[in-house]
């Protein structure tokens, strides 16, 4: 014969240990879908960085072409002012 409170007391530990399962399992879940997050945003990331520096690879050497400007412009200001 079984106590009726050692019964009850029995479903009352089945029921928190499928409570605490369930809280597991979702937990479980929600740290995969951030995991998946953190990912995707690493790879976007990546795929940013690589476009930079492509772009920085193929832009005009600006200051380099201003000094060479500047260089021409006071040769030129030299050459008419020495008399031609």
């Amino acid at each position: 014969m079984t106590n009726p409170d050692t019964d009850g007391i029995a479903l009352e530990l089945e029921r928190l240990h499928r409570s605490v399962d369930v809280g597991f399992a979702t937990t479980r879940g929600d740290l995969a879908l951030l995991l998946q997050r953190v990912d995707q945003t690493d790879k976007a990331l990546g795929e940013h960085e690589e476009r930079l520096d492509a772009l920085e690879r193929t832009r005009w050497p600006l200051p380099s072409l201003a000094a060479v400007t500047s260089c021409t412009a006071l040769a030129v200001t030299l050459w008419q002012g020495s008399g031609r």
